[in-house]
């Protein structure tokens, strides 16, 4: 069997056909990897931690012990039940092992190996790939569309709805990892236990990052010229303990941001465009002031605060000068050259 195309994997995971032998699960994320290894086990034995009907080895016992994959598929549950045969950890160097089982299947147990991120000339990958009673399903992150179906059908099962907004906020803090974005979720659904509908300052309470939100804030003043909201910026960032090197890396990565899409508009590209290619994105509800600031600022001038952003993290890290009052200076100057 080949991989199963991406609109059949979450059947295949809950039901896989009964002529499977093995399924490898693999890729970078390694949150979804786990998640559809416990879906395939569980089609098979629902509790996972029953010893006689669940099986768990890893790469060392694999490398050490080769028969032992064998001994474990074909061995029968004192239960009575399928079982199934848990390998993590599977790689290249595991590729004969599996083809052993594969060519001359034993025992009725279902195999399921989770690898890392695998390339297209991997040959365990090609193995479970090519094998008529072998299946190879690829985990990468979930992209926006992916996601906010994951976000929607977590909240649904537990009866919440969400809005539009509150949606695309969670959409842009989520996503790295399966894992992490499950964790994320059950924190918001036990945070709005009593509530119907999760709304923008739900997901901003639970989700958020306030030192990271403040910091763009602050960014953003400087960015817009803007000295009163810079100030005060500055002055929430200080009650809570803010590194004033991290906040100068931050606006050095705001600067460097603007810088691109200031060469992209040279080459005659749109700054519309250019946003679109940074990774990861600039969250909604800063694009009009990111935009504006794209079009207010000349390269040279640009230049020039990246030069003095880099001077005080230096002026920070190697002198006595109070790092606060020197990372202040910097971003009232800078909000300075943009008016």
């Amino acid at each position: 069997m080949t991989a199963p195309k991406a609109a059949e994997i979450e059947r295949f995971v809950d039901r896989p056909p009964s002529g499977i032998v093995a399924v490898l699960v693999f890729g970078p994320d390694r949150g979804l990897v786990t998640e559809r290894a416990n879906r395939l086990a569980k089609s098979v034995v629902p509790d996972l931690t029953d010893p006689f009907r669940v099986s768990d080895l890893d790469e060392g016992t694999l490398d050490s012990d080769p028969a032992r994959l064998a001994d474990e598929a074909q061995s029968l549950s004192m239960t009575g039940g399928r079982r199934v045969v848990r390998v993590r950890g599977a790689g290249n160097g595991h590729t004969s092992i599996f083809e052993a089982i594969l060519d001359q299947p034993v025992g009725d147990a279902l195999i399921v190996a989770e690898g890392g991120d695998l390339n297209k000339s991997s040959s365990l990958r090609k193995l479970f790939t090519e094998a008529g009673n072998a299946a190879a399903i690829a985990c990468y992150p979930d992209n926006a569309r992916d996601l906010a179906e994951v976000v929607r059908n977590a909240l649904k099962a537990e009866n919440l709805s969400i809005s539009a907004e509150a949606l695309d906020d969670a959409v842009s803090r989520l996503g790295s990892d399966r894992g992490v974005t499950r964790r994320e979720l059950d924190k918001l659904i036990l945070y709005a236990m009593d509530k119907k509908r999760i709304e923008l300052e739900d997901i901003r309470a639970i989700m958020g990052d306030e030192a990271e939100a403040r910091s763009e804030e602050l960014c953003d003043a400087a960015g817009e010229g803007d000295f009163r909201r810079l100030d005060t910026a500055l002055e929430r960032l200080w009650i809570a303990e803010t590194s004033p090197i991290a906040v100068v890396r931050t606006a050095l990565g705001h600067f460097q941001r603007l810088a691109q899409a200031a060469a992209e508009k040279q080459r005659g590209e749109s700054i519309d465009n250019a946003m679109r290619k940074f990774r990861p994105p600039i969250h909604f509800t800063r694009t009009s002031s990111f935009k504006a600031q794209a079009n207010r600022w000349s390269e040279p001038k640009l230049l020039a605060a990246l030069d003095l952003l880099l001077e005080t993290e230096a002026l920070c890290k190697t002198t006595g000068v109070p790092a606060q009052a020197a990372c202040g200076r910097a971003l009232l100057n800078i909000a300075a050259m943009a008016r």
